[in-house]
């Protein structure tokens, strides 16, 4: 009889691990040491290529550390997210929205993904379009665009503690917050497309399902 494997002690899944531990830490001195806070969630974040790169060098990618990678990436958004409202409240209704776009998005999407089961001609496929095809499919620019908006959130993080080093008599921070806020904006729009279009597919299996109910009725 074969020895069951341990899919929690893989490489990437420990790496997995490290990255919660580290985001935790980071949680905890989000509101009193930005120092600590941003070295341990960007490490945190630094982690999540690392452990793709182990998954396909060790051939051990896992359904399990697909999903705790993705925990780990919302988690680690909606936390500073949260630590952002109490820092600005003027803007906590935009920043408790950014946050719901993100989880409620994510959620659905990778939900009906799962559902979908096999491709089908009947389902919407969002890569089909050009500009989306890019986005599926040119890692460059899925990096921009996830490094952007994180950068976006980190540098008002930052912002509340320090302007950082001045570049043309602007803070580098705000001048990061200034370039990223566009990214930021495209990647919710992004997710509310991905959101729309995961509930189109969810009614497609929904009729489907009651088609064939009706059937064996």
């Amino acid at each position: 009889m074969a020895e069951t494997e341990n899919i929690f002690l893989f490489v990437p899944n420990i790496i997995g691990f490290a990255r919660v531990v580290l985001a935790i830490i980071s949680f905890y001195f989000m509101p009193t040491n930005y120092i600590i806070a941003t070295w341990c969630y960007v490490v945190s974040a630094l982690l999540d290529a690392v452990d793709g790169h182990a998954a396909r060098y060790f051939n051990q990618s896992t359904k399990f550390g697909a999903i705790l990678d993705q925990l780990t990436d919302r988690i680690g958004t909606t936390c500073l997210l949260a630590t952002l409202c109490i820092f600005y409240p003027a803007y906590a209704f935009w920043l408790q929205l950014s946050m719901a776009i993100d989880i409620a998005c994510h959620w659905i999407y990778l939900h009906t993904t799962l559902l979908q089961g096999k491709t089908s001609h009947k389902f919407i496929d969002m890569s089909e379009n050009p500009i989306m095809s890019i986005y599926y499919t040119n890692r460059t620019v899925l990096f921009i665009m996830c490094a952007g908006n994180e950068a976006f959130y980190a540098s008002l993080y930052l912002l509340n503690f320090t302007e950082g080093p001045t570049f043309a008599s602007v803070g580098i921070f705000r001048l990061i917050a200034y370039l990223s806020a566009p990214i930021a904006i495209i990647k919710s729009a992004i997710s509310i497309l991905h959101g729309y279009v995961s509930c189109i597919n969810l009614s497609i299996i929904d009729v489907k399902e009651r088609q064939s109910k009706l059937k064996d009725n």
